[in-house]
């Protein structure tokens, strides 16, 4: 008895000297950072299709950690609030005014509440009106702005339901709403965590593949089966946006999405059906799409999709049937689909991957057939009787092409062309400018067998904006416009009039904050018009220089980062600075493409918690953004070489600042969000290059993500070898760096359980390395409660202080 005794007493000592927990509150960090996250945010700007008047919307810059306690259920995929029936985790304004952009002027909106949740904006198709939704402690309300009176009315009271999105829809008559309304046969929800089981969960496999990714917030039992149901229904009601009069229009489903017809005639309703799946969330649920005539008599079904747990591998693979049904732009009431022609598999051969058809009203006759791609369908913009393109592209190769057709004679060949790599930004042809159509809709803009390209312009020189003029019948471009190199960064939000050549632009610099412009692309040495007027919130950042540099792997790839140094530090005397760098890796299938700058140094610097700008104002060099190219060419997967790949960019980016004389190489530090999260425990396991590291919300043991990560295609069982030589978990007795751990508890994305962190905080202290784990309380995979994100900041200003910035000075006093 006293050898137990003894014994009990050894393990309880045992146990209380490796404890490590932390009684700890909310910290916030030093002033230096805290008055720039605390900053308030100018607001974002809805413009009209015009360009004439724009809505503001303020938004808090964080949440509250008392609102993302609110109550939250968690099924198939959703979060929802069951008492506002509201995505539990919105990002909602507080206030909305209107913005006359001929004149600058902003003003109140009458009858809108000062303060509120406001969410779902809209804009009617003729710019006339303006919805949006109020979010009270009871539920959501539907409120609608005249734009000419600048009048709020309430239309219709906190009842909507707004679980699967935006709860409303404009029809084409641009002053009646179809709304989701609560169905006043809605039954009390089950409190799973008190009901009693009435039996086991069962899943069963039929011998067929299922390799699906690593889904959260999945449907567990048959109580979160009726809940998620009960959450999801709604009752379809048509509102008269003007007088607010209005009438039940369907009887309660599970409706999705609602969408009239071009010409106002019909109405397109998809809705969720059972049964349900326990392994994939609700957007692979049974579906039905019905069109309806205006009065709510049910015209046809169109489309009954069946439960899709079973999908080919391979990203490039789809599920066969019916997908993308929607109405032509370009017709009064036409639909149109894409289906499979091979099966959906990416791994089979076949000349023609995928066909568009179309179906015109009373959409009883046979479907026809417009044309065939030979990768997987893109996309199609219309444009008339005559003239559409369709897109495809293809992600083992990364190729994508357009393809110029005639809808009105599907037996002439389509043209080919834009065939390119996707990730080739310097080749980028740019988007089509569209314009409105007697519909109201969004078409290609034709003048003259001509159409119009707008694009980023990525390039050598630096991120230029252009537009393009593209002969219909030669499919040739010629530019029309491009954007003058200077201290600013330019970017075309829109293209207002095409025959015109009014643009509305966004351009800032490195403290000028964006604003919008409209220019006149054909007026010669014409000066862009400012329209908004916002300030810079953060001037504590005026005095930081930013630098886009250049450097080389020692492969020769092209690689770039965006290098910060603190304010009034002398480039001449070179004080040898501590440094933090901040990546995320990106896969590419040739050097050239991966070697491309698609980032602007004149960009302006906005800090937030995801990155690294805060420290700059602390004594550190930042290099952010630095170029992490995985590349694969050929039939090489681009993680065959991931690790090498990823020391050989580190290196380059340390001796590339180090060459310039401004850092102290052994007092570096690496840090990243999600897949950078996982790309720094990696670096910190297979070199020496860091003395800290920073990794939040990520994954690290790639047995656990069996199925396919991030860019991997391949499961577990086809690439055991890559799978673990890319996981810092299987490696964690290499480990030997300082590692600070952070995830929100209530992670919602894909593989990014909290137990990744967890599992591997456990087997690094259990092997000895030095690292601390930080678990956020409700915090999902992006951080949203302003006590959390402080904290955060904190813990990382402590992490890098005593590791980084002070390396060895412990040491030395000793």
């Amino acid at each position: 008895m006293k050898k137990i005794v003894l014994s009990l007493l050894f393990l309880s000592l045992s146990f209380s000297s490796i404890k490590a927990q932390e009684s700890l509150t909310y910290q916030q960090p030093t002033k230096e950072i805290l008055q720039l996250a605390t900053a308030p945010l100018p607001p974002t700007t809805s413009v009209d299709g015009k360009g004439e008047n724009a809505f503001l919307s303020y938004k808090s810059r964080y949440k509250s950690i008392a609102e993302l306690s609110e109550t939250e259920l968690r099924l198939a995929g959703l979060r929802i609030n069951p008492v506002t029936n509201i995505n539990s985790r919105e990002n909602f304004s507080d206030k909305v005014t209107f913005l006359d952009l001929k004149t600058g002027q902003e003003k109140t909106i009458a009858g809108l509440p000062q303060s509120g949740k406001f969410s779902n904006q809209s804009w009617n198709n003729n710019d006339s009106k303006f919805a949006l939704t109020n979010t009270t402690d009871k539920g959501v309300e539907l409120w609608i702005v005249d734009v000419k009176s600048l009048q709020a009315t309430k239309v219709y009271e906190d009842q909507l339901n707004a679980n699967l999105g935006r709860p409303f829809a404009w029809m084409s008559d641009n002053k009646t709403l179809v709304v989701k309304v609560l169905p006043s046969d809605r039954k009390p929800l089950i409190n799973t965590a008190k009901a009693l089981p009435v039996g086991p969960t069962v899943s069963v496999s039929d011998g067929k593949e299922a390799q699906n990714r690593t889904y959260q917030d999945l449907l567990k039992n048959k109580n979160d089966e009726f809940n998620f149901e009960q959450l999801v229904r709604s009752e379809l009601y048509k509102v008269d946006a003007t007088s607010g009069a209005k009438s039940k229009w369907l009887n309660a489903a599970m409706y999705t999405s609602i969408s009239n017809s071009p010409d106002g005639k019909f109405v397109l309703v998809n809705q969720i059906k059972a049964p349900f799946s326990y392994i994939v969330t609700y957007g692979s649920f049974p579906a039905s799409a019905d069109v309806y005539d205006v009065s709510g008599q049910l015209v046809q079904n169109v489309n009954k999709k069946e439960l899709q747990e079973v999908v080919p591998k391979g990203f490039s693979s789809t599920v066969t049937g019916k997908r993308g049904l929607y109405w032509r732009a370009d017709k009064p009431s036409t639909l149109y689909w894409v289906e499979a022609l091979d099966g959906g598999d990416a791994n089979k051969p076949a000349e023609f991957r995928d066909a568009l058809y179309q179906l015109d009203a009373p959409f009883t006759g046979q479907k026809q057939e417009l044309v065939k791609v030979k990768d997987r369908f893109d996309g199609v913009v219309w444009g008339n009787d005559n003239v559409a393109i369709v897109a495809d592209s293809w992600y083992n190769t990364r190729n994508t092409s357009s393809y110029l057709f005639n809808p009105s004679n599907p037996q002439q060949e389509a043209k080919r062309f834009f065939n390119r790599n996707e990730q080739d930004a310097y080749n980028n042809p740019g988007d089509f400018v569209r314009d409105v159509n007697e519909f109201g809709w969004n078409v290609l803009a034709i003048n003259k067998d001509k159409i119009m390209l707008q694009g980023d312009g990525a390039s050598p020189e630096g991120i230029l904006p252009f537009i393009d003029e593209l002969d219909l019948k030669t499919l040739k471009t010629s530019r029309l416009w491009r954007a003058q190199k200077s201290d600013k960064l330019e970017q075309i939000t829109n293209v207002i009039d095409p025959k015109k050549g009014i643009v509305l632009e966004r351009i800032q610099s490195k403290t000028e904050y964006p604003n919008l412009f409209v220019r006149n692309i054909f007026q010669k040495g014409g000066k862009a018009k400012q329209i908004t007027f916002n300030k810079n919130p953060f001037e504590a950042l005026n005095g930081v220089t930013k630098e886009l540099i250049k450097y080389k792997r020692e492969d020769g790839v092209e690689l770039s980062g965006t290098l910060y140094l603190p304010p009034n530090y002398d480039k001449k005397k070179k004080e040898k600075l501590p440094m933090l760098m901040w990546a995320y890796p990106r896969e590419f299938k040739d050097a050239s493409t991966a070697g491309q700058v698609t980032t602007s140094e004149n960009q302006f610097v906005t800090p937030s918690y995801g990155g690294p700008i805060f420290w700059a104002l602390k004594g550190y060099a930042i290099l952010d953004d630095a170029a992490f190219p995985i590349i694969g060419e050929g039939k090489q997967e681009p993680n065959d070489t991931y690790v090498p790949q990823l020391v050989a960019n580190a290196k380059a980016a340390i001796d590339a600042v180090d060459k310039l004389g401004y850092i102290d190489r052994a007092r570096v530090a690496v840090g990243g969000h999600s897949y950078g999260a996982f790309m720094t425990a990696n670096l910190l396991t297979h070199s020496n290059l860091f003395a800290a590291g920073i990794a939040r919300s990520g994954a690290y043991n790639r047995t656990l993500t069996p199925f396919g990560f991030q860019s991997e295609q391949r499961s577990y069982w086809e690439a055991p070898d890559v799978y673990n030589t890319m996981a810092p978990f299987q490696n964690a007795d290499k480990m030997k760096t300082p590692l600070l751990l952070i995830h929100g508890e209530a992670d919602n994305n894909t593989g990014t359980f909290p137990m990744q962190s967890e599992r591997y905080f456990n087997a690094l202290k259990g092997l000895g390395a030095t690292t601390r784990l930080v678990l956020l309380p409700q915090e999902s995979h992006g951080y949203a409660a302003e006590e959390s994100v402080l904290h955060v900041l904190w813990e990382q200003d402590q992490w890098l202080e005593k590791y980084v910035k002070n390396k060895g000075k412990d040491t030395e006093k000793k």
